[in-house]
């Protein structure tokens, strides 16, 4: 008999967690975004405010760039990007995903997929997808605008 309830324990917590990952909601998109690191160089402003997110400036990307051996990359708006994507796209699109750095592109892989479709909606929720990021420069091509150097000093050799 104690070996029935905790096989059904088991089974219902596996059912519980599986359920629990197929929430998906915009709510949820927002939990993500904030979880996943998305508003640290995606939103302007979102770092310095402590961690408010303005609605106006959410994931529209940022004009600073992050300089380092690959050229200067620039945090992309990702609400063109989630809007020119259904929703099954989108998934699809995280899945394949790879990035210039410093974008930590591997980790979003990570997410399950009822997190990419709510990170998705979320994204979609936020209305206007503004303007694109500043294009990427390659090495040794001057940025437009302001930008971060990515380059460790003091190397030992």
């Amino acid at each position: 008999m104690f070996r029935k309830t905790i096989i059904l324990a088991g089974l219902l917590l596996t059912a519980n967690a599986q359920a629990q990952d197929t929430v998906v909601s915009i709510a949820e998109g927002e939990r993500i975004s904030r979880i996943g690191g998305c508003h640290d160089c995606h939103s302007v402003g979102f770092a310095e405010t402590g961690g408010t997110i303005d609605p106006a400036t959410a994931l529209k990307g940022t004009p600073v760039g992050y300089q380092g051996p690959w050229g200067t990359t620039y945090a992309a708006n990702l609400r063109l990007t989630a809007a020119a994507h259904t929703e099954d796209q989108w998934v699809d699109y995280l899945k394949k995903l790879e990035t210039r750095p410093p974008m930590p592109w591997f980790n979003v892989h990570y997410f399950t997929e009822g997190e990419m479709r709510s990170l998705h909606q979320y994204i979609v929720s936020l209305g206007d997808p503004g303007d694109p990021a500043p294009p990427y420069a390659p090495p040794g091509e001057a940025p437009q605008t302001p930008f971060l150097v990515f380059v460790p000093q003091n190397l030992p050799s």
